[in-house]
């Protein structure tokens, strides 16, 4: 279910999670100050600029004048532990508002989008459904309480060292190498904390492999032309494999006597097969292509929707890796193509376990002789099978989620 009112929250997506191509490479940790001086590290640093072809007139004009920026570095060295469900990140991403905004907009630049869509055979409503997530159609670059100087930002994460300095010097040049070619000035190069920047959030190597301009004034300009935005989004996915005409994933159920081990680990069969294992689609629907090979997500377990995954869906992590967001962005696709809200209800009175609460979850576990793992807070397949070899001792449903349910279980047991 959606929320209608996400003013303040939709900027936590501006920051809080990682865009194009940057999962792999902004670490949590303490930010360390560089031992030398503002100053001296940009001198240091013009030789690397210099062979990446960099003009001295364009990196005096970035960082003559740079001094680190404080917030950066506060968010650098401050990644809270995520511990959201999944229903409260789609109730921050697809809400009443996006959709009604997406819907507005896809009438707006219908003539656009459909051009877009021609030439890189990308359905309209996913890239804009990206633009939503990633900047609130463009209203986030908007507040400059929240937008940061690009090249400052990459230059504090380049200079302070740590696992995060060679991300900042890497993006650093690319960025660099826009302005050399001229698509943006230093002022209006402007993005999250991180470096992500414009309408759709591309880091800057993910800008210059992909970034387009489609509104043809010669410049790829995803900061103040939607469109160039919105066409770079469509040729990244297309280049990561989009296949046109096809959706992402659909909602399914689980008929009676379904083996919930094939929760975890079962990897891919086709949707045929996973018909015959006891996988309907919700509604009574068939799947229009049986032989396209799915995997199966039911994010809550037995408690919640469940869903098969098809190609498309894991085209959408290649934009962000992670499951919650490509899951956002389907849904929210969906959404604006004048879809529902899934069938299934999620469990909402449940919360997500803390990292203590997994090891005392690991710890009981042990304690009855069903796991023999490391006791880390970390719950991977040995953990999940130990959980389901207990509910299945206990009675209760055989999903192998780590739940407060099952905690309270096990601790009422002991």
């Amino acid at each position: 279910m959606t929320t209608g009112n996400d003013t303040g929250r939709r900027f936590r997506r501006f920051f809080g999670l990682p865009l194009a191509g940057i999962a792999l490479v902004i670490f949590a940790g303490a930010a360390q100050a560089a031992a030398a001086s503002p100053s001296q590290w940009v001198k240091s640093f013009w030789p690397t600029a210099k062979a990446a072809g960099i003009s001295w007139s364009v990196y005096e004009q970035a960082l003559g004048n740079f001094t680190p920026d404080p917030d950066v570095l506060k968010k650098a060295g401050s990644q809270a532990e995520f511990k959201s469900q999944i229903w409260d990140y789609l109730d921050i991403t697809v809400t009443d508002d996006r959709i009604t905004k997406g819907k507005a907009l896809l009438l707006q630049y219908a003539p656009q989008l459909a051009a877009i869509e021609r030439k890189y055979g990308v359905d309209r409503h996913y890239f804009v459904a990206i633009w939503g997530i990633e900047s609130h159609y463009g209203e986030v670059l908007e507040n400059p309480k929240i937008v940061k100087s690009t090249i400052r930002s990459l230059a504090t994460l380049a200079y302070q060292g740590g696992r995060r300095s060679k991300f900042g010097r890497t993006q650093l040049v690319a960025a660099l190498k826009i302005l050399q070619r001229g698509d943006v000035s230093p002022a209006a190069m402007t993005g999250s904390w991180a470096g992500a920047m414009g309408h759709t959030q591309f880091i800057p190597t993910t800008y210059n492999a992909y970034a387009v301009d489609f509104d043809g004034d010669g410049r790829r300009d995803i900061w103040r032309s939607p469109i160039d935005a919105l066409a770079s989004a469509a040729a990244y996915l297309d280049k990561m494999g989009w296949r046109d005409g096809e959706t992402w994933g659909y909602e399914v159920e689980f008929t009676r006597g379904f083996n919930y081990k094939l929760l975890h680990g079962a990897g891919s069969k086709s949707l045929g097969e996973w018909q015959k294992l006891g996988v309907r689609r919700v509604g009574g629907k068939n799947f229009p292509r049986p032989g396209d090979s799915a995997t199966l997500f039911a994010p809550a377990g037995a408690q919640g929707p469940a869903f098969v995954l098809i190609k498309n869906f894991s085209v959408i992590k290649r934009y962000n890796n992670s499951d919650f967001y490509a899951l956002a962005v389907g849904h929210l696709s969906d959404r604006l193509r004048g879809g529902d809200t899934f069938q299934a209800s999620w469990p909402r009175d449940e919360r997500a376990l803390t990292s203590a609460e997994k090891e005392q979850l690991q710890k009981l576990l042990a304690s009855k002789g069903h796991y023999d793992g490391p006791i880390d807070g970390k719950i991977g397949s040995g953990s999940r099978g130990a959980i389901r070899d207990y509910q299945l001792k206990v009675g209760l449903v055989p999903d192998g989620v780590d739940s407060v349910k099952v905690l309270k279980h096990l601790e009422a047991s002991r």
